[in-house]
């Protein structure tokens, strides 16, 4: 089978080949805004847009994200409850803990059919019947339109499913583990002349490795939950000598070391030195008020998707202090792989799913941003549909959100699976996708301002699915 997109890929090199694979630093943004699709992606103005992407590591379990529930009926009339419920069997959530989630107004849904978040989602609902959330319907890794014959027969489907280190990267890459490129990374890349002087930071990592931020010139800058901290070479003391610290520093950021690898590696610290200089003075003209939106530590312990959430929100806030018009971001919460403990563990994590993002876009509100910022979750994938016992399988397909000002919310994209175990799936109740990942990687891509002759760089089979499915998602 030939590579998930060998074509794309060759066609990339061709554009970018003159560029190196050094990184984002100036000379290669100055170098960027000579290419066609570059300047046909500028912006012009004021403009400002960012991805954010929300990545639920382990693989979140879909079965109770859009729970069967019509509230018109009698329990015992409630069909696709009762589907759901025995399913699910102990996983079930109660359905009078769903009076209060049910979504309505709802679009995209077959008439007569009605769903409700889970009750941690309580805070969510209230941002999708503003309008600015939507759910992304049985969303997975996809080569091609696949239908149950193709599966059980093995006819074209994504690499090495139902594996976690795989089916993140799929996610992220179209790659297997090992993938090097991100489709995050490639917007990045596709747009990198946008951002001037300071283009090493049009990918933002706040959550650690992760290929999704990694272009061919793009490398995505790390920064911690709570903010940049300190390089040792920058530091005012190193064993609690300035001297030390000076030698150290000189040492590091030598530029005439005879050997050519340690040159590189100077070369490298000079940019990060400068780099975390650049963005810490930048983070100092964020709104310190910004934090009051977010709740970081419970009892002393920290919750890490808020505060990653909340660096974003203060790196967003510095744009025009680094003259940036285009940022991607990926913030990451784990926990995910509920085998066991699932009842117990995850409504704990889905109240710090929705707490973050209820909290990010009141902090973006405050910047009068929200139109220009689109976040969205992803996962490994979903989970079975029925329980083992304690918890939950590995999957395939799941749900997903969108956030953001610019999304046309209070609907459901793509194709709701029918209730309990009646639908096509490929075993225990796992979800055959009906959605790509290819698909919402170009609505994304075309928002952020990439030309659609661009497109198949950012999503390489997006062109063999229906583009109409996601036309009206985003504005």
């Amino acid at each position: 089978m030939p590579s998930f997109h060998d074509s794309t890929r060759r066609a990339f090199l061709r554009r970018t080949g003159a560029l190196g694979f050094m990184g984002a630093a100036a000379p290669w943004a100055a170098t960027l805004s000579t290419l066609a699709e570059a300047a046909g992606a500028a912006t012009t103005g004021n403009d400002y847009k960012a991805l954010v992407c929300v990545f639920l590591a382990g693989g979140n379990d879909h079965g109770n994200l859009l729970i069967p529930c019509d509230p018109g009926v009698a329990p015992e009339a409630d069909t696709e409850y009762t589907a759901y419920a025995q399913a699910r069997s102990t996983l079930a959530l109660p359905r009078s803990s769903l009076a209060g989630t049910v979504l309505d107004p709802l679009s995209g849904v077959p008439s007569g059919r009605h769903v409700a978040f889970p009750p941690q989602w309580a805070p969510l609902k209230t941002l999708f019947g503003a309008g600015r959330l939507a759910v992304l319907s049985n969303i997975g890794p996809l080569l091609r339109p696949t239908t149950l014959a193709d599966y059980q027969r093995n006819a074209d489907l994504p690499p090495r499913l139902f594996s976690h280190n795989d089916q993140q990267a799929v996610w992220q890459s179209y790659h297997p583990e090992g993938g090097t490129v991100g489709w995050g990374g490639r917007v990045g890349d596709l747009l990198l002349s946008s951002n001037g002087t300071k283009a090493s930071f049009t990918c933002i990592n706040v959550a650690g490795n992760a290929v999704y931020l990694a272009g061919q010139s793009v490398i995505p800058c790390t920064v911690a939950p709570g903010g940049p901290e300190p390089l040792l070479a920058a530091s005012g003391t190193l064993f609690g000598s300035s001297k030390a610290s000076e030698v150290f520093r000189a040492l590091v950021t030598r530029q005439d070391h005879p050997v050519p690898m340690a040159r590189t590696h100077a070369n490298a610290m000079v940019r990060a030195i400068a780099a975390q200089q650049d963005l810490e003075a930048a983070l100092a003209t964020a709104p310190s008020s910004l934090s009051a939106h977010f709740t970081t530590a419970v009892n002393g312990v920290p919750r890490r998707l808020a505060q990653q959430l909340l660096t974003v929100a203060r790196c967003i806030a510095a744009r025009q202090s680094l003259g940036l018009k285009r940022q991607v971001f990926f913030v990451s919460l784990g926990g995910f792989d509920l085998h066991d403990r699932m009842a117990i563990d995850h409504p704990a994590l889905l109240t710090q799913v929705a707490e973050a993002l209820v909290s990010f876009d009141a902090a973006l509100g405050q910047l009068g941003l929200r139109e220009q910022v689109t976040t969205f979750t992803a996962s490994d994938f979903g989970r079975t549909l029925t329980s083992n016992g304690d918890g939950s399988d590995h999957g395939w397909g799941g749900h997903q959100l969108v956030m953001g000002g610019a999304v046309a919310g209070r609907r459901v994209y793509g194709t709701l699976p029918a209730a309990g175990l009646a639908a096509p799936h490929v075993g225990q109740g796992r979800l055959l996708p009906t959605l790509s990942v290819d698909q919402l990687a170009a609505s994304l891509a075309r928002w952020m301002g990439v030309p659609t002759a661009d497109l198949a760089l950012v999503a390489p089979r997006h062109q063999a699915f229906d583009a109409g499915v996601l036309s009206g998602l985003l504005s």
